[in-house]
């Protein structure tokens, strides 16, 4: 039997690779990743746009692998940290490149009420709930489909996820889709529908380091947010929006991560660094800028865009030296920093909070876009 299960994921292997091809507008070539644990065929797809930008993303975890973009002087090179092998994601990835869900994020003491049930959930950031649980969408096999779209070439992940998964009610179905257009930007696209009230907050958790190679601390920032929400000890937010004028998270204009890093703050202390939640100053469900950052030495600008209220801005402070990633690259304290625009931590036990409640007949909806760019 398990001879035949491999046979069939073979099988719809190879259609998968049927699919992609070549346009005038882009490529997409899908290779070999290893396999997961159960032993099933893991993909690599690579789309390649008409400027030779490329992002690699694998159907294990909806994992962006590799984004290669331009610098000043148009020399590619890859902008995201990762590995070069499946086995290792899955030994151990502090969520490189990750599709993130159900919950991206913490939910406090691993427990939400909704509709008057209480749902319990694994406290695998003891002692909260994180990104998802145990087994999130982050560590799970996604149907693959590639296509040449109107903006560019396109991949197509599909998942269920099943009632009770991880502890989350409701049979979810969820697709993501990933683009990368001519302008050099990677367009992400979740979309998911439920048979039964759940919460959901789906985001993208790619390690970023501009520069390519070092820590972060020069990469400058620009966050349009006149509010943050402030954390405890275990990085649960209190509840409060508190203004960002005159605290070291104020990136309303253009500042270096390193500049206020090292204050002597409690929230930096509690984060070892940044790694909250800014309250973007635009309506909700509104699409808009959300940050934009620069990095002097290769020129480069990544410019994030999102119709969520929140984006959380983490700062690689549990990068520890214990990993290497692609090419050898031990990976040190920040050495890259993550750009993920959501709902806010702990909305489910938060009323203030915009909600992340899904019932069955609505559409969940959410478009990422990171539009890459040089400077002189």
């Amino acid at each position: 039997m398990k001879k035949q299960i491999l046979m069939a994921l073979t099988v719809a292997s190879a259609t998968i690779l049927a699919g992609c091809a070549t346009s005038k507008t882009g490529q997409i070539t899908a290779t070999p990743f290893g396999a997961d644990s159960s032993g099933a065929p893991v993909k690599l797809f690579t789309l390649r746009n008409a400027s030779g930008a490329t992002a690699t993303i694998c159907n294990y975890g909806g994992l962006v692998t590799s984004l290669k973009m331009p610098d000043k002087r148009g020399q590619f090179g890859d902008v995201v940290l990762g590995y070069d092998n499946v086995a290792d994601y899955i030994k151990s990835s502090p969520y490189f490149g990750a599709l993130v869900g159900r919950y991206g994020n913490r939910i406090a003491l691993g427990q939400f009420t909704l509709d008057g049930k209480q749902y319990t959930l694994a406290t695998n950031n003891v002692p909260n709930s994180l990104h998802g649980g145990v087994k999130g969408f982050d560590k799970v096999m996604w149907s693959a489909k590639c296509y040449q779209s109107a903006d560019g070439p396109s991949l197509e992940l599909t998942y269920l996820s099943h009632d009770g998964e991880e502890g989350y009610p409701g049979n979810l179905s969820v697709t993501a889709v990933y683009t990368l257009t001519d302008d050099n930007s990677l367009k992400l696209v979740y979309t998911a529908t439920t048979d039964k009230a759940t919460v959901l907050n789906l985001t993208h958790h790619s390690y970023f380091n501009l520069a390519g190679k070092g820590d972060i601390l020069n990469h400058s920032v620009m966050i349009p947010a006149d509010k943050f929400t402030p954390v405890d000890s275990t990085l649960i937010p209190t509840g409060e929006l508190k203004p960002v004028a005159g605290t070291p998270f104020d990136f309303r204009t253009p500042t270096t991560i390193g500049a206020r890093i090292g204050q002597d703050d409690d929230q930096l202390k509690f984060g070892k660094g940044y790694d909250h939640n800014w309250v973007i100053n635009k309506p909700t469900g509104e699409m808009g800028l959300m940050a934009r950052v620069t990095e002097p030495t290769s020129g480069r600008v990544l410019e994030v865009y999102s119709a969520e209220p929140g984006l959380q801005f983490y700062s690689g402070n549990f990068l520890d030296g214990t990993l290497t990633g692609k090419g050898g690259w031990v990976y040190q304290f920040r050495n890259a920093f993550c750009m993920e625009p959501q709902h806010f931590p702990d909305s489910p036990n938060q009323p203030s909070f915009p909600s992340v409640v899904l019932r069955p007949g609505e559409t969940y909806h959410n478009t990422i876009i990171y539009k890459f760019s040089v400077q002189p």
